[in-house]
């Protein structure tokens, strides 16, 4: 069993921080539609956070970050942080220090941060690797929605075992899935993500000055995902890494009907690069004993 240490001070953080102002928690209510599963939709009630809107946040409010968001800093190259606009309680947020941009590759300092982070606190963790794929900061930063123990980490997991299980078809656009070998280590995760970014043509991030397309990333205790990105906005709404872990939110400048009509996984074909230019792996083992 984990401590989980880091989300419970990130809970008792939160509660100071709402208190003061630093945290803004979104309203939000479930739109239960025929048509919509196995998504989780929510529709936002509350004003659109900045992030949201065309006009986009100051340029960097990560340096400095919002002391009062801070949850603990890890050692001198990393510090978790809450998110400031969150829709689950005790969202972490992962961030260098120092600047490093978000669209160039995640290096060794980062996925060490993740392994430490990640030992204590299980969870959704995913990773939008420019404005294209849905970032919303320049600065780097991975995300964390933590999860108890036994506790799904999204609503796309299921499907995303069964495709590893070979249970399951791929999806039709580029992207590709291997197991997990070391979830509480985290010793697969640069080799994966390096196997990955190969396969779907971003480049080698031994080689290459940064990725050469938009991506997202998300991965769990038991899989490891990476989605090419052409795309960020769909029918009005705005897609990051949650898109493809089952996620979507609706803002008053989705097209509910167009959602109605399409449905979810026309919505996620769209925003990523189609199959040919990196076919899907619905079971790609051999990646994962490769970067094992």
């Amino acid at each position: 069993m984990r401590a989980e240490r880091y989300w419970q001070t990130g809970l008792a953080v939160a509660g100071r921080a709402r208190l003061c102002g630093a945290l803004v928690p979104l309203d939000t209510a479930v739109i239960d539609e025929v048509g919509l599963e196995p998504f989780h939709v929510r529709e936002l009630l509350s004003a659109t956070p900045r992030h949201l809107r065309a006009s986009g946040p100051r340029p960097n409010p990560f340096l400095p970050w919002d002391r009062p968001l801070e949850v603990e800093c890890l050692g001198d190259s990393h510090v978790v942080l809450l998110n400031k606009y969150p829709v689950q309680a005790g969202h972490l947020l992962l961030i260098t220090q120092q600047w490093q941009p978000q669209n160039g590759w995640i290096g060794p300092t980062d996925w060490r941060a993740v392994a430490q982070l990640a030992a204590d606190t299980g969870g959704l963790w995913f990773f939008n690797s420019s404005a294209m794929a849905g970032a919303s900061q320049p600065h780097r930063h991975l995300q964390l929605l933590p999860r108890a123990a036994g506790e799904p980490s999204c609503p796309l997991a299921p499907l995303l075992q069964a495709q590893l299980a070979e249970e399951a078809g791929p999806w039709p656009w580029a992207y590709r899935l291997s197991r997990r070998l070391d979830p509480l280590g985290g010793s697969d995760l640069p080799g994966l993500y390096a196997t990955h970014a190969r396969a779907l043509g971003l480049g080698n991030p031994q080689a290459d000055p940064r990725p050469r397309h938009p991506y997202n990333l998300l991965f769990d205790d038991d899989w490891f995902l990476t989605v090419r990105r052409v795309k960020e906005h769909c029918a009005g709404f705005s897609l990051n890494a949650l898109g493809f872990a089952g996620y979507l939110l609706c803002t008053e400048a989705s097209d509910r009907g167009w959602l109605q009509r399409h449905g979810p996984w026309e919505l996620l074909r769209t925003v990523a690069a189609p199959a040919a230019d990196g076919p899907g792996s619905p079971a790609d083992d051999g990646a994962a004993s490769k970067a094992g």
